[in-house]
């Protein structure tokens, strides 16, 4: 056989693997986020296809290029692997998937896969604008700030050097995705990263010291989570939205100490590439964490998808699993926010302690205060997980949750008309469900911020990163507080939230349904927040005494937790005079005794 028929029976055999490959992908991107063990079969076979190909090209380099391959073929296949393992981690959330999609998207940047004649040819110009919006994808999710202002810089100069190479094209649609991003970093500010919003086992408690939970039968683990958010016009980035993009994140272990660690981005160049890669590998993996929980984001699904995912991964929940189901949605009706009175008329503090007093046998009202509640905010009896026009189609009804409350189910409902979902408990099917409810109106941020920046749910921040919700709260941004005040205040939200955890583990009086869940550190985390966010409404001068701006629980806390105890008022007092605010909260005895912080009295 000649030297070119050898090229070309080489040529034929790659380019068949190609097609192959392109086949099966197509297939596999197909297949629903849900049913995973059907998914995971079928990602195998098609992972297979593409370790063939890689290294079939790799063995034979010279030759493929002989018979016209380009290195941006090459780059497309490093392009689709990172891509497949990216997929991959959004359906079991393995940190090691998006560790790899990392690693074959830094590959395909620094070797410049896509740069010759990528101004001379349309087609190669979108790839490598897709391929850089993939990638943003992967370093927004990694928390990767150095890569991602690199990637945008880079983004931006592209469409524009492209808009000049090829006028007849608008690209509109890469401004826009442009424009989403720009708006997505400026609600994903450096003043809410200043922590990971994953947990840590170098910030938050060790797992394994949780402390024992005296009144319990059974103890559950959170094993799967369903995160699901549609608001008009909100922040997003591709379909991930800022709430569901927190949330995420703070359904995952943080890696120990690599948030901190700041690695330089390799230089370019193959040598370079290379190490960097290594290293970043060896840093993102880390074996002594258990697995994340499997997650499947939702982004403005319609009802009967919504429930056919519910459905699968109810009927894949191990048995000692809890399944989250977070949605962040509007009511079915839109209602303005509602400006409280100006920041300077605090208001009578009596007025929050008999409030909240008045309810002190249950966090929840009764059903004739709910609907008296209801009544009077003209809410409707849903939420929309789409636009208003296809009717019932995208409204959710609190009885289409009825049939799985049959599994342990951990709801968090953050909506104007969360309330209706109070509806739940009165009807479950199989257990009482461990529901978390936001407000039904959001306090309108009144101060520093000018013109004020829209940073997400306030109720979905108090329970992802609470203490940058708290200082937003009062009206500051980043450039407004000293980190020396964010490391004080952090340290006593950490401390109360600890205690907090001792004492309902402690107690005698909890539910089973929330003494159950104790044991898992990410439901805990969010139980403990959740009650941080209840004191805090409760205190805020223009919140306190207005039910509609304090969030709610079902089945309800013991009494030790209320907004009014020494414990809820001290924590909130002291960071509160850290950053110099105190007087915005309706505290009527400024002073509490160190012995009557965290009573349970």
């Amino acid at each position: 056989m000649s030297h070119n028929d050898a090229n070309v029976a080489v040529s034929e055999l790659y380019w068949s693997l190609v097609a192959k490959a392109d086949k099966k992908f197509s297939k596999l991107r197909d297949l629903p986020c849900y049913q995973h063990h059907r998914y995971d079969t079928y990602f195998y076979k098609v992972f297979k296809v593409y370790t063939q190909l890689w290294k079939f090209q790799q063995e034979n380099r010279q030759k493929l290029v002989e018979a016209g391959l380009k290195r941006w073929d090459i780059g497309d296949i490093a392009s689709r692997i990172g891509q497949l393992y990216f997929g991959q981690y959004m359906r079991t959330s393995q940190a090691s998937y998006l560790s790899e999609a990392y690693i074959f998207y830094e590959a395909v940047l620094t070797r410049e896969y896509f740069k010759d004649g990528m101004l001379q040819d349309l087609n190669l110009a979108n790839k490598q604008l897709r391929f850089l919006a993939r990638f943003l994808t992967v370093c927004l999710v990694l928390n990767r700030r150095e890569m991602v202002h690199q990637l945008v810089n880079q983004l931006k100069m592209l469409v524009a050097e492209s808009k000049r190479t090829f006028p007849e094209n608008e690209f509109k649609e890469w401004k826009r995705v442009i424009r989403d991003l720009t708006k997505f970093l400026k609600v994903d500010t450096a003043f809410m990263n200043i922590w990971p919003l994953r947990y840590s086992i170098v910030l938050d408690l060790d797992p394994d010291r949780l402390p024992h939970v005296a009144c319990i039968k059974r103890k559950l683990k959170l094993r799967g989570a369903i995160l699901c958010s549609y608001h008009p016009n909100e922040v997003k980035f591709s379909e991930l939205t800022t709430d569901n993009f927190r949330m995420l994140q703070c359904l995952e272990w943080e890696p120990s100490g690599s948030f901190y660690q700041s690695i330089e981005i390799p230089s370019t160049g193959q040598n370079g590439a290379l190490a960097g890669i290594s290293h970043y590998s060896h840093e993102i993996t880390d074996p002594t964490l258990p697995q994340n929980p499997r997650k499947a984001l939702l982004y403005q699904p319609s009802t009967t998808h919504l429930i056919a995912v519910l459905a699968t991964m109810c009927e894949e929940l191990p048995a000692d699993g809890v399944l989250l189901i977070y949605i962040s949605a509007s009511g079915s009706r839109s209602h303005a926010s509602v400006s409280p009175p100006h920041i300077g008329n605090f208001g009578d503090a009596e007025n929050v302690n008999n409030t909240i007093q008045s309810d002190a046998s249950s966090t929840l009202p009764s059903c004739s205060a709910c609907d008296n509640l209801t009544a009077s905010l003209d809410y409707p009896a849903g939420l929309n997980l789409g636009p208003g026009e296809n009717g019932g189609f995208n409204l959710l009804d609190p009885n289409d949750l009825l049939p799985f409350t049959r599994r342990p189910i951990f709801l968090i409902i953050d909506s104007d008309n969360s309330k209706a979902f109070q509806a739940v408990n009165r009807a479950v099917k199989g257990e009482p469900v461990a529901i978390l409810l936001s407000p039904a109106l959001s306090f309108s941020i009144h101060a520093a911020i000018d013109p004020p920046v829209p940073s997400g749910s306030q109720f979905t921040s108090f329970l992802t990163v609470p203490l940058q919700a708290f200082i937003i709260l009062l009206g500051f941004s980043g450039s407004d507080i000293q980190m020396e005040n964010l490391n004080k205040a952090q340290k006593i939200l950490s401390l109360s939230l600890n205690k907090w955890g001792e004492m309902l583990a402690s107690s005698d009086t909890i539910h089973p349904v929330w003494a159950q869940v104790l044991g898992d550190p990410f439901l805990r985390r969010l139980l403990l927040r959740f009650i941080f966010c209840r004191a805090v409404f409760a205190l805020y001068a223009p919140t306190s005494g207005k039910k509609e701006y304090l969030p709610e629980c079902s089945p309800s806390l013991p009494d030790a937790f209320l907004p009014t105890t020494p414990s809820s008022i001290a924590t909130v007092l002291q960071i509160a005079d850290v950053f110099d605010a105190a007087t915005m909260f309706n505290i009527r005895d400024r002073i509490i005794p160190p012995d009557e912080q965290f009573s349970s009295t």
